[in-house]
């Protein structure tokens, strides 16, 4: 892989996913998303890893979205385009491993997606999250979908509209759920993969079936997803169970704020 860095840690059953273009503030390009997606799928095979670390290299940004100086190459007709989304999601590829995503310096437009789509984002004090299509001439469509279901549809609408002159800071993140944690930026990778060794501990049966259920949740109907999930218990705490019972489960130290 060129564009990202994926280190598989059998030992704490984290796997970690690092986006490595800072030069070009990691936007990604077809290659990478067609890399992130088989990233996703290495690691859902992978009976070793029950949890991942989204993080990316440099300082100046997160990400900063679509690469604009690379083509992305999508086919003429344009029946047939497709949403680079759908590669870079975790939930699109049936990925059901928790996601904790640590993000540092700017996080703007389709790297929303990468937000949208983990399970636990936490952020640096000088993180910055904003939507710059509108500024840019272009439709916010897709990105705020995902944004709403996490913040809600007045910081969604807020966000996507004023674009580049709204500038969204580490403690408002905060503030509005965008993220549930603040940590200093020579901490925040250390602090990720705690979290996610933490989840990783756990019966993986038991964690990817609330992932599964929650996430599905999301496009069901409140009866129709109590009904789903009320299966997932079924289906899923049995086999959990044997899990835990199969080996003993450290009692490691670990804080949740």
């Amino acid at each position: 892989m060129d564009t990202i860095l994926l280190d598989l840690d059998h030992d704490s059953r984290v796997a970690t996913v690092t986006l490595n273009r800072p030069d070009a503030l990691n936007t990604f390009n077809r290659q990478m998303c067609h890399e992130i997606r088989d990233a996703w799928h290495t690691i859902k095979a992978d009976e070793g890893i029950n949890a991942v670390v989204l993080r990316a290299a440099g300082d100046r940004a997160f990400s900063a979205g679509l690469d604009i100086k690379s083509s992305y190459g999508q086919p003429e007709i344009v029946w047939n385009h497709e949403d680079p989304g759908e590669l870079l999601s975790p939930k699109w590829q049936k990925m059901w491993k928790p996601v904790v995503c640590a993000v540092q310096g700017m996080c703007t437009a389709g790297a929303l997606y990468f937000v949208n789509e983990s399970d636990v984002v936490i952020c640096s004090p000088e993180a910055t999250f904003f939507d710059s299509h509108v500024t840019s001439g272009l439709v916010s469509a897709l990105e705020p979908i995902g944004l709403m279901r996490r913040v809600g549809l007045a910081h969604t609408l807020r966000m996507a509209l004023l674009g580049n002159d709204e500038r969204v800071g580490a403690d408002t993140a905060l503030q509005i759920g965008l993220v549930t944690e603040v940590v200093a930026r020579d901490h925040l990778w250390a602090r990720a993969n705690e979290i996610a060794a933490t989840i990783a501990n756990k019966p993986p049966t038991a964690t990817q079936g609330t992932v599964k259920a929650v996430w599905e949740s999301l496009d069901k109907p409140y009866r129709a997803a109590m009904d789903q999930g009320l299966i997932y218990t079924r289906v899923g705490n049995p086999i959990a169970k044997r899990e835990l019972a199969a080996r003993p489960v450290p009692k490691t130290p670990h804080r949740i704020r």
